[in-house]
C-alpha cells in the first residue's frame, strides 16, 4: 500500500562498545565536562590486552611525512563561545507561566540575568584559499562566537555560512586569502586496511596528528538522528577508522596518503570519552556536495528517492522469500514520488544506483546524498527473483525538482524605523529562529515605547515574527487599542513593549 508521506529510509542502530558521541567539547570551568560525556555517561572501562597498539608496525618503506606536511597547515583550531542567561525577578517573586509564555520574562520587572559564557573547541579543514572552513555542525550549534587559529597562530573571526545537521557538515568563512588548503579526495576509492590519517586539536592540543587504517565504510551509527529525534533525513555511511580521535578532533581532516582529504572526522565509539578503538567520519563524497550547496544556495539541496527503505538480514530474508542478502528492501513506495513514476513497487530490493552496489541502508543513502532534486538516477533491483532496472527522478521534500536558494530578507522601513534581519549567528546565539531588529528608533514613531535600537521583535501579539515584512504585516491593519512586541536584545535581556493607537 503507497504512503503520501515521503521517508528519507529507515535508520538502523549499531552498538558499538558502551556508545558512541561526538568529539567537540567544553572548556568553560572546572566542572565542565567534554561534549562526549555529555552526550552519554559511560561506566569506566579497563583497556583489554587485544585493543589495537597505537605503536602499529608498518610495512616497510611507508611514512606519514607526506601527508601529514600537506594536511596540517590547512587544519584549523575552531573556538567557540556560547552565551548563558536565566530568567531571575528582581522582587523574588515568581512568575506566572502563561505571562511568562505570552510576553517572554521581559514582563513585569523580570529580566534575563546574564551569565559567564562558555567556550568550546574543535576542529575545522580550509578547503578554498579566500577562507572557506569545513567543521561539523555540532562543533558550533548555538555558538554566539566562533574564531579560528590557524596553524600560524593567526586568529581570525568567522562568520556561519550555513549548517546541515542531517550530514553533520557546517561552513565558515574567515576574511583572509591566499591561506594553505587541503584538496578534496575520492572516498570512493578508499578501501578497509588502507593507511589514513587524522588531523586535528584534541584536548587542545594543536595540529595533532594520528595513524590507523580504514577498518569499515559505509557504517551508520545512529547518532545523528538519536542526538536529535526530529531529524527524519539523517544521512550517515561514515567512514570508520582506528586512528586515534579524541574530543577536540571534530571537523578535523581524515586524509590518505596523499594528503587528500577522504572524510570528517565526526564521532568515537567510547566507554569512557575518550578514544578506545574507532573513530568515524563523513566521507568526502558527501561532504564536498554539501559544502558546494551551502556556497550556491545556503541551503543543501535534499533529493529523496521516495520511499522508505530498511537493510536485509537472514531472518528477513527468509521471511519475505528473498534471494539476496546484498540490497535494501522497499517497505513503502510514496505516491507520486520518484521511485513511484519509476515502477519501483514495495517488496522490491534495490542492489545498486549508478552501478554502486547498495548492500545497506547507508549505502543507499549515500549515493542519494551526492544528488540534488531532480537529477536521474539508474537504479537497479530485483523483483520476482529477476533482476531489472529503471531510471528514478529524484525530488525535493515537498516532491517537486526545484531546487531551494535561502535569499536574505529585506530590510524595510514602517512608521520611520527601519527593521532589518537577524543573522543566523545571532539566532544561534539568543536561541531565536527568526526576528527583526529595529533601528532608527528616536526618529520613528516608536520612540514613546521605551524600546532601544538594536531590539529584535519575536513576536506581535501572540504572532511569530520571522523576518522585517511581518512586523509591517501585523501592524498595519491594527486601527485601536493596545498590542505587545515581544523581543529580546543583543546581550540576551528579553522585554516587551506595549504599543497602541487611539
Amino acid at each position: 500500500m503507497k504512503s503520501k508521506q515521503f521517508f528519507a529510509g529507515l535508520t538502523l542502530s549499531a552498538l558499538l562498545g558502551g556508545g558512541i558521541a561526538v568529539g567537540g567539547y567544553k572548556l568553560a570551568d572546572s566542572d565542565a565536562v567534554s561534549a562526549l560525556q555529555e552526550q552519554a555517561q559511560f561506566p569506566q572501562v579497563q583497556y583489554t590486552s587485544n585493543m589495537r597498539s597505537s605503536n602499529a608496525i608498518v610495512p616497510e618503506g611507508l611514512n606519514f611525512l607526506k601527508a601529514s606536511e600537506v594536511a596540517t597547515p590547512a587544519v584549523v583550531h575552531v573556538m567557540t563561545e556560547y552565551d548563558g542567561g536565566g530568567a531571575v525577578s528582581r522582587g523574588g517573586m515568581e512568575m506566572d507561566p502563561f505571562l511568562r509564555e505570552f510576553f517572554g520574562d521581559g514582563f513585569g520587572g523580570m529580566q534575563q540575568a546574564p551569565q559567564g559564557p562558555s567556550m568550546g573547541s574543535g576542529s575545522g579543514v580550509i578547503i578554498a584559499s579566500d577562507g572557506y572552513i569545513i567543521t561539523n555542525n555540532h562543533v558550533i550549534d548555538n555558538a554566539s562566537k566562533i574564531e579560528v587559529v590557524l596553524n600560524d597562530k593567526r586568529r581570525m573571526s568567522a562568520t556561519l555560512v550555513g549548517t546541515d545537521p542531517t550530514t553533520d557538515i557546517a561552513l565558515l568563512k574567515v576574511d583572509a586569502e591566499k591561506l594553505p588548503t587541503i584538496r578534496y579526495g575520492n572516498s570512493d576509492d578508499l578501501q578497509v586496511g588502507e593507511w589514513v590519517l587524522a588531523v586535528g586539536n584534541p584536548m587542545n592540543l594543536t595540529s595533532t596528528v594520528t595513524a590507523g587504517i580504514v577498518s569499515a565504510k559505509g557504517r551508520s551509527i545512529d547518532i545523528l538522528r538519536s542526538n536529535n529525534p526530529n531529524q527524519r533525513y539523517s544521512i550517515e555511511s561514515f567512514i570508520q577508522t582506528d586512528a586515534a580521535v579524541n574530543p577536540g578532533n571534530s571537523g578535523g581532516a581524515l586524509v590518505n596518503l596523499n594528503g587528500d582529504l577522504i572524510g570528517i572526522n565526526t564521532a568515537i565509539a567510547s566507554q569512557t570519552g575518550s578514544f578506545s578503538g574507532y573513530s568515524f567520519a563523513v566521507p568526502s563524497s558527501i561532504v564536498s556536495k554539501v559544502v558546494d550547496d551551502l556556497k550556491k544556495y545556503g541551503e543543501v539541496q535534499r533529493a529523496l528517492l521516495g520511499a522508505e527503505i530498511r537493510d536485509i538480514d537472514a531472518d528477513f530474508a527468509k521471511e519475505k522469500d528473498i534471494k539476496t542478502l546484498n540490497g535494501v528492501y522497499l517497505v513503502n513506495v510514496s505516491e507520486s514520488g520518484g521511485a513511484d513514476d519509476a515502477g519501483l513497487q514495495p517488496g522490491d530490493v534495490i542492489t545498486a544506483i549508478d552501478g554502486a552496489p547498495t548492500h545497506k541502508s547507508s549505502h543507499l543513502l549515500e549515493q542519494v546524498a551526492r544528488h540534488r532534486p531532480g537529477d536521474k538516477v539508474k537504479v537497479s533491483y530485483m523483483r520476482d527473483g529477476k533482476q531489472r532496472s529503471a531510471e528514478v527522478t529524484l525530488r525535493n521534500m515537498n516532491n517537486s525538482t526545484e531546487l531551494i536558494k535561502r535569499s536574505r530578507a529585506e530590510a524595510v522601513t514602517f512608521d520611520g524605523a527601519r527593521f532589518e534581519a537577524v543573522s543566523k549567528q545571532e539566532m544561534n546565539k539568543l536561541g531565536i529562529t527568526g526576528g527583526a531588529k529595529i533601528s532608527d528608533v528616536e526618529d520613528s514613531e516608536f520612540r514613546d515605547t521605551g524600546m532601544k535600537d538594536g531590539f529584535i521583535i519575536t513576536r506581535i501579539d501572540r504572532q511569530p515574527v520571522n523576518e522585517p515584512a511581518d512586523v509591517a504585516k501585523h501592524l498595519k491593519n491594527i486601527d485601536s487599542g493596545v498590542v505587545y512586541l515581544e523581543g529580546v536584545y543583543p546581550d540576551g535581556l528579553k522585554a516587551y513593549y506595549p504599543i497602541g493607537k487611539e
